[in-house]
C-alpha cells in the first residue's frame, strides 16, 4: 500500500497536527484517511488519486435511528 509522506500531508491540509490533518482531509473529501497506532496520519495515494480525479465520492450518509424513550406512567 502506497501514501502520502508525512511532509505531503502537511503541504496538502496546511496543518502538522495531527488532529487537524485528519479534520482537513475529511473536509475535502478524502474519507479514507485515518490515523495509524503512533497517531500519524495514513493517506492512501491511489483514494488520494481518485478523489482528485472525482472518481471516489464519499458513501452517502445514512441516518442512525434510535428507539424511542417511553416515560413513566
Amino acid at each position: 500500500m502506497l501514501t502520502l509522506t508525512p511532509h505531503e500531508i502537511a503541504e496538502l491540509t496546511g496543518y502538522t497536527q495531527p488532529s487537524r490533518q485528519l479534520a482537513e482531509l475529511r473536509r475535502q473529501g478524502f474519507y479514507r484517511a485515518r490515523r495509524n497506532v503512533l497517531g500519524n496520519v495514513v493517506l492512501e495515494r491511489g483514494h488520494y488519486d481518485a478523489v482528485v480525479a472525482g472518481r471516489d465520492l464519499p458513501p452517502p450518509l445514512t441516518p442512525q435511528l434510535r428507539q424511542p424513550r417511553l416515560r413513566p406512567a
